[in-house]
Order: structure tokens, then C-alpha cells, then sequence
């Protein structure tokens, strides 16, 4: 193996640090895809829910582990938020399958944040490999 100069190792620890904090900000970017994802479906859920209600009364958490009976005086009608703070008006059908879309689109992200994490992990364990058999020629080297 070929011995790697001072300048190299600090050019591989610099790599090495810049590539654990990209790596931090995909596993946020993932936290919160998936924190989306278990929103998108709790809101399917209580749209869902709405529609099978007889009476229109249902419970909605206001935050702080409170939870209130509210009658929905429309449950056929969504406010929905689209991007943009636009928000527009669809029956709730509509909604779900609007919801269940946004649902695809962010499990492909997923998909995508993670495959690219995974390759940043692969490089940055090439990286640990050559430091790590840098230390050792360095030691073996002190030796002799």
C-alpha cells in the first residue's frame, strides 16, 4: 500500500466531517418525511371517520393531551392546504385521494434521501478505511 502524505489525511478527515453533516441533514430531511407521512395518514383517517360519524360529533386533540367533541357542520367539505399558503376547498373524497397522492409523492422521497444516505455512509466508510490504514502504516512505520 502506498503511504499517504500529512495533507492527504487532513484532506480525508475534512471530507470525512463534511460528509457526517450532510449525512445529519438527510436523517432530518427523513424525520421529517416521515413525520409527514404519519400526519397525511392521521388526516385520511379523521376524514374518513368524519363521513362514518351519524351524528357529525367526533373528537379532535387541540394540542397540550386535550381532546374536544366538536360537531362537523360540513364533513363533505375539506379546507385543504395545497402549497404556497393556498388553500382551497374540495369535497372530502377529493381530499383523501389528494392526501394519498402527497402520501406516494413523499414515500418516493424516501426512497431517494435514503439511497443517497446510503451512498454518502459507503464513501464515508472508504474514507475511514484509508484513515484507518494510514494509522496503522503510521504505526507500523514508528516501530521500525
Amino acid at each position: 500500500m502506498q503511504s499517504i502524505d500529512q495533507r492527504e489525511l487532513l484532506m480525508l478527515q475534512q471530507y470525512l466531517k463534511e460528509y457526517g453533516q450532510q449525512a445529519e441533514i438527510f436523517v432530518s430531511q427523513l424525520e421529517m418525511l416521515e413525520n409527514g407521512r404519519i400526519e397525511a395518514h392521521a388526516a385520511i383517517e379523521a376524514l374518513e371517520g368524519m363521513m362514518a360519524s351519524d351524528d357529525g360529533i367526533v373528537l379532535m386533540q387541540i394540542g397540550g393531551g386535550a381532546t374536544v367533541r366538536v360537531k362537523i357542520l360540513e364533513p363533505e367539505k375539506v379546507m385543504l392546504a395545497i402549497g404556497a399558503e393556498v388553500v382551497v376547498e374540495r369535497p372530502n373524497k377529493e381530499a383523501v385521494e389528494y392526501i394519498k397522492e402527497r402520501i406516494i409523492e413523499m414515500e418516493a422521497s424516501q426512497k431517494k434521501v435514503a439511497e443517497t444516505l446510503d451512498r454518502l455512509r459507503s464513501q464515508m466508510n472508504e474514507i475511514n478505511k484509508r484513515l484507518e490504514a494510514a494509522y496503522q502504516q503510521s504505526m507500523a512505520a514508528g516501530q521500525e
